[in-house]
């Protein structure tokens, strides 16, 4: 019987059901989780906000580019009307018949030296 009580004293006894460490356990968990879903959050909003503001900034530079071809248009055509309105063969015209002017003959000619 000795030898069995030796034994016996060998043998660990069952631990305690830790409750308390469980529930600490438990919480250091959802603190984490929490913390990581919180950082996805984040950085799942700003994903959806750059790729919204880059939306609004490509139709932006269409919209501008549309303005420059316009104004590049309109630019070409005044450039056309200065040039047809400087023609010498209009201005002879115009002086002839709405301001009746008319080409100076030899006496209206003064030469000066």
């Amino acid at each position: 019987m000795a030898q069995a009580r030796a034994d016996y004293g060998k043998v660990a006894a069952p631990r305690a059901f830790g409750g308390a460490e469980l529930a600490s356990h438990r919480i250091d968990i959802f603190k984490y989780l929490m913390i990581c879903m919180i950082l996805f959050t984040i950085v799942s909003v700003f994903h959806v906000w750059s790729r919204f503001r880059l939306v609004e900034l490509n139709l932006q530079i269409t919209e501008v580019s549309r303005q420059l071809k316009d104004a590049e248009q309109e630019q070409k055509r005044l450039k056309l009307e200065a040039a047809s309105l400087k023609t010498p063969a209009r201005i002879e015209t115009i002086a002839k018949n709405e301001l009746g002017m008319a080409l100076p003959n030899e006496l209206q000619v003064i030469h000066v030296k």
